[in-house]
């Protein structure tokens, strides 16, 4: 027992003594009282924080990935929002150890001199502690936070990608169901080219619905090298998007060739019906008077060589090798056109043939002398209109009907006229009636053709076109089907005028 407090120092050191028993340790209860409530304060808040950080880590990873995109943000959107909650709680936290840490080495900051006591320096070392256990669970936390936000974005990114893919695989599902109804080739030059501005339409249409496709595609191989997580269930979607886009394009391009070579055929065929229609006009226009000399059919002659030089490029040479060269385009239709138009130039060939075989019997054909005879007197008694091959000829001027029946007459005439004697009013008559035989029939060939033309620019341009499904929506509804009510049998009448116009230049082959 001491009887005095100044006593205590014959057994303790004035520096461990506070100011109050004499000594000089620097020493304040409440301050200690304080620190001390404030360390385990913080103490408790940095174990309370790491429970709940454990907590929500449990929680992020026990969460299972939505499969939509809504869900998918909206559960990113509240896991953000927790985490930014549990960063300002760590912040707070922080801020608090730092705080107390700062207020312990404030004696050292006033007075650079002083020294801390044992408490004070225990105090800073458990505070310090602290703060790097706090710091380090931050740490843990932000790393697992990376990893859950990143597969969180990667679920998000996946789930648009697969309602992009699903959307724009139905279009190019419906883009590819489109283009193979592009089967037909055509009929005509003019069809075909319809055919191709419309493809090229729907080309045009298609471009970016396949554009669209081909990034997504690109958005998607972007994902797989950025090391997404659903590589498997990403890579095969890409893959058929890049063959949806290819197989679409390259039929679209196979179309187009195909059409382009059909173009190109009927040009060809039109051509050679061109050709046709030229020689048989030639063949139909020349004068049959010309043919009477051997001048004039050496000259008759020479013209249709020079028709015949001249069209080499326009006719089918070998049907076989044609048919080859198009056979990827040919249809049973379109070969029977190929097979009408080949036709058609055989009749066309042979009859150029005829005609040449008579012009060279004439060319050839010697000129016979005529003897010197005096005329009969009743040549000159008549006169020249009374003649019965001009009566004969003037009756029958008016009717186109009966050419035939002239033909025949004429030939009967002229068998009756010919002979080795001929007067000159005979020789005259028959110049005559020549003369009046050829102007009806070149009128009646070029009558006729010009009939037979219309007719079947009629039948091209509109009764075939009214079953074109292209068209079929520009028509009222009460003429579908109505093709016979509206044309009747002008088909039948066309073939019939067509053949008869054959007829008609055969007339007039000498």
């Amino acid at each position: 027992m001491l009887n005095s407090a100044a006593e205590l120092q014959n057994y303790i050191e004035k520096t461990q003594l506070t100011r109050d028993l004499g000594g000089t340790l620097d020493y304040c209860h409440k301050n200690w009282l304080l620190n001390r409530t404030a360390i385990e304060s913080f103490a408790l808040m940095v174990k309370q924080t790491a429970q709940t950080l454990q907590v929500f880590g449990t929680e992020l990873a026990e969460t299972e990935l939505p499969n939509d995109v809504s869900t998918t943000s909206a559960l990113l959107a509240v896991h953000t929002e927790k985490k930014d909650k549990m960063k300002d709680d760590l912040k707070l936290a922080l801020k608090q150890g730092s705080d107390i840490l700062e207020q312990i080495k404030q004696p050292v900051k006033e007075t650079p001199e002083y020294k801390m006591n044992q408490d004070q320096m225990d105090n800073q070392t458990t505070v310090e502690r602290l703060i790097v256990q706090l710091n380090e669970t931050e740490t843990a936390f932000d790393e697992f936070w990376s990893k859950h936000q990143l597969k969180l974005e990667q679920c998000l990114q996946l789930r648009h990608f697969e309602l992009k893919f699903r959307e724009i695989k139905a279009a190019l599902d419906s883009i590819s169901e489109r283009a193979t109804t592009y089967r037909d080739v055509g009929n005509s030059c003019s069809h075909v080219e319809h055919i191709l501005k419309d493809l090229c339409s729907f080309e045009e249409k298609s471009q970016e619905e396949i554009q669209t496709a081909q990034a997504l595609a690109r958005e998607g191989d972007h994902l797989i090298l950025s090391n997404h997580y659903a590589v498997d269930s990403i890579l095969p979607k890409c893959n058929e998007l890049h063959h949806l886009c290819g197989s679409i394009s390259s039929h679209i391009q196979q179309r187009r060739e195909y059409l382009y070579k059909s173009l190109e055929l009927h040009r060809r065929l039109e051509k050679t019906m061109e050709w046709c229609d030229e020689g048989i006009y030639l063949l139909a226009s020349q004068p049959v008077d010309k043919f009477q000399t051997q001048d004039g059919a050496e000259s008759a002659l020479q013209e249709i060589e020079r028709f015949l030089e001249s069209g080499t490029e326009n006719i089918i040479k070998d049907l076989p090798i044609v048919l080859a060269q198009y056979e990827a385009i040919l249809t049973a239709e379109l070969q029977e056109h190929v097979n009408k138009v080949f036709q058609k130039q055989q009749s066309t060939q042979e009859m150029f043939e005829k005609r040449k075989g008579s012009l060279r019997k004439l060319a050839a054909k010697q000129t016979r002398p005529v003897q010197p005879v005096a005329p009969r007197p009743e040549a000159f008694a008549k006169s020249p209109n009374s003649s019965p091959v001009l009566q004969r000829a003037a009756e029958l001027r008016g009717s186109p009907e009966n050419v035939l029946q002239r033909r025949m007459n004429y030939r009967r005439t002229k068998s009756e006229v010919d002979g080795p004697v001929r007067s000159c009013s005979v020789m005259e008559d028959e110049e005559n009636l020549a003369v009046l035989r050829r102007h009806v029939m070149n009128e009646l060939i070029e009558t006729e053709r010009v009939y037979v033309e219309e007719l079947l620019s009629v039948l091209e341009g509109y009764a075939a076109e009214m079953e074109s499904p292209l068209v079929m929506h520009l028509l009222s509804p009460m003429l579908h089907n109505k093709k016979d009510v509206l044309f009747g049998n002008m088909e039948e009448i066309y073939h019939f005028h067509n053949r008869s116009a054959f007829y008609y230049t055969f007339l007039t082959l000498p």
